[in-house]
């Protein structure tokens, strides 16, 4: 087994927001397990869903809005989410045709030609296996270059027949979402009055080098926030709240009058601490974000 929630666990039908557990890929900083307290917070009444930092969409598809566009300076994960909308066939076969070789020979050997063939020339078919293959789900790269460093994971990566029933559930969750590769500016700025922005940009403590994470100005956010609020567009943004790391508490002022409140939602134990730990728990390494609302 993979080590992941079971396919017989119910998930709720699209629209209803929770419990939607089923995840299509594995992404250190995911707010799947929390999207129900997140999207309690979201209005109710708003035009289109806008996810400018997209990761792995886990609140997109617990929420399964009717309107929506994600968007993302990653290419290949961009590429991933416009074949599950377009041609879900083809992204179960992308899976399949990795893990069927995987299975079929030496894993450490095809793992890293797998890894080879992304990092000569980064694409979503290679990057769907290899996020889901790598040690401890944990995609990384160096920052020099943005090579892809993860070594092969001792679990096995889920069976091709439980991805694709996954792939199924995604696209009915996301049939009415559009993806495009664009900077989170551009990003907002194509949202109008009456929609709803959720903004989830990459820890700035721990994130930098994961998933080729969107680097991100905070005052240049803030700004792009500040247009949301004027064209009447409501932004809930989730930000470094606390977190105990290497004795230092992660917080992040926003600019005053802003937002017109704040809450805090509890993320449990940072999986990524636990990965650079070597699996040990460590009780003071508690994640609490801070989800600030316009509205």
């Amino acid at each position: 087994m993979d080590g992941e929630p079971s396919d017989r666990v119910a998930d709720s039908p699209p629209g209803q927001g929770a419990p939607f557990r089923s995840q299509l890929l594995k992404w250190v900083g995911s707010k799947q397990k929390v999207a129900p307290a997140i999207i309690s917070h979201l209005p109710k009444d708003f035009g289109t869903y806008h996810e400018p930092f997209l990761g792995s969409a886990g609140v997109m598809a617990a929420l399964a809005p009717e309107r929506a566009m994600g968007s993302d300076l990653f290419a290949p994960l961009i590429e991933i989410f416009q074949t599950l909308v377009a041609d879900p066939d083809r992204l179960k076969a992308w899976y399949a045709q990795r893990w069927a070789r995987f299975e079929a020979g030496d894993r450490v050997e095809m793992y890293e030609s797998v890894k080879a063939a992304y990092n000569a020339a980064p694409n979503g078919a290679d990057f769907l296996f290899l996020c889901r293959a790598c040690y401890g789900g944990v995609v990384r790269f160096r920052k020099k270059d943005g090579y892809m460093s993860t070594p092969v994971g001792a679990h096995d990566p889920i069976h091709p027949d439980r991805f694709a029933k996954r792939v199924d559930l995604w696209h009915a969750r996301l049939k009415g979402a559009t993806f495009d590769r664009l900077d989170y500016r551009e990003a907002m700025a194509r949202a109008k009055a009456g929609d709803i922005v959720y903004c989830d940009p990459p820890y700035a403590h721990s994130q930098s080098i994961l998933y080729g994470a969107q680097a991100f100005d905070l005052a240049e956010l803030f700004a792009a926030v500040e247009e949301c609020r004027r064209r009447g567009v409501r932004v809930a943004l989730s930000l470094d709240g606390t977190k105990k790391s290497g004795g230092v508490t992660c917080a992040v002022d926003a600019p005053q009058g802003l937002f017109e409140r704040e809450v805090f939602v509890d993320l449990g134990r940072s999986m990524l601490k636990r990965f650079q730990m070597g699996g040990r728990t460590l009780e003071a390494e508690g994640v609490h974000d801070r989800l600030l609302l316009t509205y």
